[in-house]
């Protein structure tokens, strides 16, 4: 049953990315909420310390301004954990006699790539090699923190 809630996982992120990579950077923006709900700009001054150097270019608040910092920020970091949150239920949906760890990076970057293709074609979307390595950045780190669980579980079962 778990692996079957995994699988379900899996596919509604799967389903998440199809949608989000289909609209256009306009119908996703995340600017007039982040207006709406940070008005007193909280953080602005550490953030203002923040420099980022991203796709041939340097992101910061100077640079775009706090809320496109901001909404850069939130978007990069869902990439990470989103994909990350993939490669584990990939993982944890596949029987353990399988490498899993393998074929759920694998699977992962499969993933990642069709995203950025999908997004090549949205107006107004780049695709960007960077991302799929950010996306896949959060795939190995929540692989690798799952194997160590799941190294720790079968060891504390032989003692």
């Amino acid at each position: 049953m778990k692996k079957v809630f995994a699988f379900v996982i899996v596919l509604c992120i799967i389903g998440s990315l199809f949608v989000s990579s289909s609209q256009t950077y306009e119908q996703q923006s995340l600017i007039p909420t982040l207006e709406n709900a940070l008005p007193n700009k909280p953080f602005e001054t550490a953030l203002s310390a923040l420099s980022i150097p991203y796709w041939n270019t340097t992101i910061s608040v100077e640079e775009r301004g706090y809320y496109r910092f901001v909404e850069f920020l939130l978007r990069k970091g869902a990439h990470f954990v989103l994909f990350g949150l993939l490669a584990a239920g990939i993982f944890l949906s596949l029987p353990s006699r399988l490498p899993r760890f393998f074929i759920a990076s694998a699977s992962t970057l499969l993933l990642a790539c069709i995203d950025e293709t999908h997004q090549y074609f949205t107006g107004g979307r780049t695709a960007t090699f960077r991302d799929v390595l950010l996306d896949m950045s959060g795939a190995l780190t929540f692989l690798l923190i799952l194997q160590i669980v799941v190294w720790f579980r079968s060891r504390k079962r032989l003692v």
